[in-house]
């Protein structure tokens, strides 16, 4: 019977941190971080002051949930561009995955490979379970001033892209 302890005691290690503290990112400075697209061109937040920023983080490249929240956000693209929001994704996974997973979406937006996990843990989404690490899903919705002003620690990948459209919209029609 010790098993479902040691069961639970893991699973309770592997919780987001975040978790617990999901409003600590609002109202400070986004990441500096630059990490290679998937054209191995070097990005990061602040090329795109002037215009609001989706940074959102997924677990990996072509699988079920991953690739439904990149189509809606490419599905929405001419909305983000219309409400000038820069969308970027971000996984552990490396720039050729990237490239090989945005050729066979037609991504118009960067994936940023964080493939030494820099980004992941200076933001808390990183997670795993020994050899295993993974960017759990979160966005961080930055204003183009370059403060986070929304954290999303709960993603569901079939509504997600219209939620952060609807709360750019509310927040650019704050006086």
């Amino acid at each position: 019977m010790k098993t479902p302890g040691l069961l639970f005691f893991a699973l309770l290690l592997a919780l987001p941190l975040g978790a617990f503290a999901a409003g600590q990112w609002v109202g400070t400075p986004a990441p500096t971080l630059k990490l290679a697209d998937q054209d191995g061109k070097l990005r990061s937040v602040q090329d795109y002051r002037g215009q609001w920023v989706a940074l959102y983080f997924y677990p990996k490249d072509k699988t079920a949930g991953c690739t439904e929240e990149a189509k809606k956000f490419r599905d929405r693209w001419a909305d983000f561009r219309k409400a000038r929001v820069m969308v970027l994704g971000v996984s552990v996974d490396d720039v050729a995955s990237h490239k090989d997973f945005a050729r066979s979406l037609a991504l118009p937006y960067p994936l940023l490979a964080d493939d030494k996990h820099e980004l992941a843990k200076a933001m808390g989404v990183l997670r795993g379970f020994g050899p295993v690490s993974y960017a759990s899903r979160q966005t961080f919705l930055i204003d183009p001033e370059g403060t986070i002003v929304y954290h999303y620690p709960d993603v569901d990948t079939g509504t997600h892209a219209a939620q952060v459209l609807n709360d750019v919209a509310r927040l650019s029609a704050k006086p």
